[in-house]
C-alpha cells in the first residue's frame, strides 16, 4: 500500500485568495470521494496544510472538524507545511493531473 501526502486548500477544497478564509472554502466532493476510496482500500492518507504557517495561528482543531464535516477519511491531519511558491520533488504530482488521471481510470474500470 502507498502513503499519500495531500494538501487541503486548493486541492480537496476551494481556496479563497489573497487572504485565507477557511470557513468559506467549499469541498471538492469528487476529489474527497477518490481519496476516501484510496483510504478504504488500505492506503495511508496524510493531509498536510500550510494553514497558520504565515500567521502563527493554530488551525489544527478547526481543520480537523472541517474535514470531518466534509466526510474526509484520513490517517493524519497536520498543519505547519512551509509556505512556498514552487515545490520541486521527484514524487510530487499536480493535483489536476492526479485527479484527472485517476478519475479516468475509475470511470474506465
Amino acid at each position: 500500500m502507498s502513503k499519500y501526502m495531500v494538501d487541503i486548500d486548493g486541492t480537496i477544497c476551494t481556496q479563497v485568495r489573497p487572504k485565507p478564509d477557511y470557513p468559506n472554502h467549499k469541498p471538492h466532493k469528487e476529489r474527497i470521494e477518490m481519496m476516501n476510496k484510496l483510504y478504504d482500500d488500505g492506503h495511508e492518507i496524510h493531509y498536510w496544510t500550510a494553514r497558520g504557517s504565515g500567521s502563527g495561528k493554530d488551525w489544527r482543531e478547526y481543520t480537523k472538524k472541517q474535514l470531518e464535516g466534509w466526510g474526509v477519511k484520513a490517517t493524519s491531519v497536520s498543519c505547519g507545511k512551509p509556505l512556498y511558491d514552487i515545490w520541486v520533488d521527484d514524487k510530487a504530482i499536480n493535483d489536476k493531473h492526479f485527479f484527472d488521471v485517476n478519475n479516468d481510470t475509475t470511470e474506465n474500470s
